[in-house]
C-alpha cells in the first residue's frame, strides 16, 4: 500500500487545483488590510480566532503546522510575525511562496510529513497555528510530542480539531450511517471508498487536546482549556467538516465540545506530562 501521506499530499494538490477553499490564497487586498490592523484567521471552517489568543505578533516566532495554502501565514507575517510553514502538499507549499513573493516578506517554507519529528530545535517557536489536520493522520500523539518540544516555555498552540462526527453520518449529514472509529487503513472497503471518492486518508481515530505552558512555571506544568484562552496557554476550538463539503454548521455545534475532555487527557498522556 502506497504510505498514506503520500496518497493525501496527492489528494489535497488535486482538490486545490479543483478551487478548494482551504486551498486558495489571500488577495493583496486581504494582505493590506492586514497590514493596517483589519484581519481574521481560521482555524475551523465557520469561527474566526479571537484576537485575543494571539496577543502582540511582532517579533514573535510563529509556525504554521500543516497551514500552508496562503491563508493565514500571510496574515501573520503583515503583523510583523517570523513565520516558518511546514506542509506536506508541494501545491500548498507553491501558494506560501507566491503571496510570500508578491507581497515582499519573508517566510521559511518546508515541505515536511508532521507525523515525522519536527525539523527544529528545541524551544524555537513563540507560537504554533495547526489548522485542521487531525483527521488526516492516523496517530497525533508523535504530533503532540513535537509540538511541545518545539514551542518555548510559555508559548503557545492553537490548534482546530475535528472530533470525528462527520464521519458517522453520510454526506447529506440527516442520518448515522456508520460507527467510530473511521480508519480506512485499518478497514479495506473504507480504503476503497476513499480512494473513489478522492478523499483522500482521513482518520477519525486521531484524537486530540489542548495543554499549556505557564510563561512563570516549569515547562511540565499543564492545564486544559475548553474555552478562549490567553495566548499563553493552548486554546482550541473544535471544528467542523474538514473535507470538501460544507459544513453542517449547528449539527457540529451541538456536539463541538462533547469530546474536549478525552482530547485532553490523549494529550496529557502523548506529552508525558500528566496531572490536569
Amino acid at each position: 500500500m502506497e504510505n498514506y501521506q503520500d496518497i493525501n499530499a496527492a489528494a489535497i494538490d488535486r482538490w486545490c487545483g479543483e478551487g478548494w477553499e482551504w486551498g486558495q490564497p489571500v488577495s493583496h487586498e486581504v494582505w493590506l488590510r492586514a497590514k493596517a490592523g483589519s484581519w481574521d484567521v481560521l482555524l475551523t471552517p465557520t469561527k474566526p480566532v479571537p484576537h485575543e489568543w494571539f496577543g502582540d505578533l511582532a517579533g514573535k516566532r510563529v509556525l504554521g503546522l500543516a497551514s500552508g495554502g496562503g491563508q493565514q501565514i500571510p496574515i501573520f507575517a503583515a503583523l510583523g510575525a517570523k513565520c516558518t510553514v511546514l506542509d506536506y502538499s508541494p501545491m500548498q507549499c507553491e501558494s506560501e511562496r507566491i503571496v510570500a513573493e508578491r507581497e515582499g516578506y519573508e517566510v521559511e517554507i518546508l515541505r515536511a510529513d508532521m507525523t515525522q519529528p519536527l525539523p527544529f530545535s528545541d524551544e524555537t517557536f513563540d507560537l504554533i497555528f495547526h489548522p485542521v489536520s487531525n483527521c488526516y493522520i492516523e496517530d497525533v500523539r508523535p504530533v503532540f510530542r513535537e509540538c511541545w518540544r518545539v514551542l518555548k516555555a510559555g508559548g503557545a498552540l492553537l490548534s482546530g480539531l475535528d472530533n470525528g462526527v462527520n464521519y458517522i453520518v453520510g454526506e447529506d449529514e440527516t442520518a448515522i450511517v456508520r460507527g467510530l472509529p473511521f480508519n480506512p487503513l485499518k478497514d479495506p472497503a473504507l480504503y476503497a471508498e476513499s480512494m473513489r471518492s478522492d478523499d483522500g486518508v482521513q482518520c477519525s481515530t486521531s484524537r486530540s487536546a489542548a495543554s499549556s505552558r505557564q510563561a512563570s512555571g516549569s515547562r511540565t506544568s499543564t492545564r486544559t482549556q475548553t474555552a478562549p484562552a490567553a495566548c499563553t496557554r493552548l486554546a482550541f476550538q473544535p471544528s467542523g467538516r474538514p473535507a470538501r463539503s460544507k459544513p453542517n454548521q449547528k449539527a457540529f455545534e451541538r456536539k463541538e465540545f462533547a469530546v474536549l475532555r478525552e482530547f485532553a487527557g490523549r494529550f496529557r498522556e502523548a506529552s508525558g506530562l500528566g496531572g490536569a
